[in-house]
């Protein structure tokens, strides 16, 4: 046997721990083998090191493709199509000073590396994981809100058309824009001190390049901060929007501001609407609700409609269009032709046949609400024009739409047949929304 493969032979029974602490007793001679795996610890180590150690030693936030793949999973996700209810899954928003002190604390708290006997690279050690966890601790939550905040245009039609009129066109994605930029602001500068701090060349200079760093990411946290107080409000307004059930009948009341909506809420659901005497008093989408024979229905109250073009319209009146135009819904159309409500028969009148020619497809009731307050000879307003050919509109002054139901709150006139005929209504819309169901489902396994 030659000598060369004498000493592989005797290189194949030394122990593992020989060859990684080069403690063998090989006869002397030249060993290719002990000497390329010479301290394999480091390399293994880094092996299993995760993203974010990498960052600090190289710069760089580059993730794993495991971390890639697992993003892509994860909006992919997030990109479905939402149903209704997306408001109650937001995230809990912190108040952006909470953030900052609670990273400060977190930052303060890390230690440098164990076993380094080095004062100055002990202390630009501590300084760089310092400025890391900093960077972490306020750009982590950031991320989140971004991931867990829905895209608009997944949700559902009628939860988008809240998100556009109650906060204004454009101001949750630009609210969502601005805190992805701070989380992008807080990463970039928190690398680029955090490397600077690790070269530094003595125990002063470590202590101030970490003083430094930590400084510009508070400074930049409680500049552009208020992005996250921004988002905060708006998760607060959004998770307190009513929650409505597709799968459950909806009764939506209609009508002019102030004809009466909400007292009929008030006597129908659990709603508890506030009730003056002046326009659009309800002032967004209230819910109530009704149990008939152990099964729930829901009712809703909506803003007051006035005489004019959609284009023309408030963010109120939009939000009524929303839920008939989204929801399936029946309707109860409120009419008042007493005067009080101070939207004029005619106005009323034209309002009336226009959304009901736009909404035929909903199941309707119509009601003639305050009738306790009806005179013989209708009601005339100044602006309108007494001498109309219009028989429909004359006609409509005088008693309302064919086959309204009149109802006095005050006076109880009407108010048990009222009931009984929305039991009716909401019967048949249960019917309607189990027969699309069906049909639905039949064209999924068909």
């Amino acid at each position: 046997m030659s000598g060369a493969t004498s000493n592989l032979l005797q290189l194949w029974q030394i122990p593992s721990t020989c060859l990684l602490f080069g403690r063998s007793k090989l006869p002397k001679g030249s060993y290719l083998v002990p000497k390329m795996i010479r301290n394999p610890v480091p390399c293994f180590y880094k092996c299993m090191q995760s993203t974010s150690y990498e960052a600090v030693v190289h710069g760089s936030y580059v993730p794993s493709p495991e971390a890639n793949q697992k993003s892509e999973v994860k909006e992919k996700a997030s990109n479905v199509p939402e149903s209704i209810g997306a408001f109650q899954k937001l995230p809990m928003v912190m108040p952006s000073v909470d953030i900052l002190h609670s990273a400060m604390r977190k930052a303060k708290r890390v230690s440098p590396t164990k076993g380094i006997a080095n004062v100055a690279k002990r202390e630009r050690n501590r300084g760089a994981k310092q400025l890391d966890a900093l960077m972490k601790e306020l750009a982590i939550p950031l991320r989140t809100y971004q991931e867990n905040f829905p895209n608009k245009k997944y949700l559902h039609p009628y939860e988008r058309s809240l998100v556009e009129l109650t906060l204004g066109d454009g101001n949750y994605e630009e609210v969502l824009g601005k805190v992805d930029a701070l989380r992008k602001k807080v990463v970039s500068v928190g690398k680029e001190h955090a490397s600077i701090c690790a070269k530094s060349l003595s125990k002063r200079e470590a202590e101030d390049r970490l003083s430094e760093g930590m400084k510009k990411l508070e400074e930049i946290f409680h500049r552009e901060g208020k992005a996250v107080d921004e988002l905060l409000n708006i998760a607060k307004i959004l998770r307190a929007m009513p929650v409505v059930d597709l799968e459950t009948p909806t009764l939506c009341l209609v009508g002019a501001p102030n004809v009466g909506k909400s007292s009929l809420v008030r006597l129908l659901s659990t709603g508890k609407p506030e009730i003056c005497n002046y326009p659009f008093t309800t002032r967004g989408i209230l819910m109530g609700h009704i149990t008939i024979s152990y099964q729930n229905f829901q009712v809703t109250d909506t803003p007051g409609l006035l005489r004019r073009r959609d284009e023309d319209r408030n963010n109120l009146e939009k939000l009524t269009l929303a839920v008939l135009s989204h929801l399936p819904t029946a309707v109860l159309y409120v009419h008042d032709l007493s005067g009080e409500c101070g939207t004029s028969p005619s106005d009323q009148f034209i309002i009336y046949k226009e959304m009901k020619e736009r909404f035929s497809y909903h199941l309707w009731l119509d009601v003639l609400s305050k009738c306790d307050l009806l005179q013989e000879s209708p009601v005339v307003f100044i602006t309108e024009d007494v001498n109309s050919d219009d028989y429909e509109l004359a006609k409509y002054r005088k008693m309302g739409p064919d086959g309204a139901l009149r109802v006095s709150v005050k006076s109880e006139v009407g108010l048990d047949e009222l009931k009984s005929r929305v039991h009716e209504l909401l019967a048949s819309q249960f019917v309607k929304i189990q027969s699309k169901s069906n049909q639905e489902n039949l064209e999924v396994h068909g």
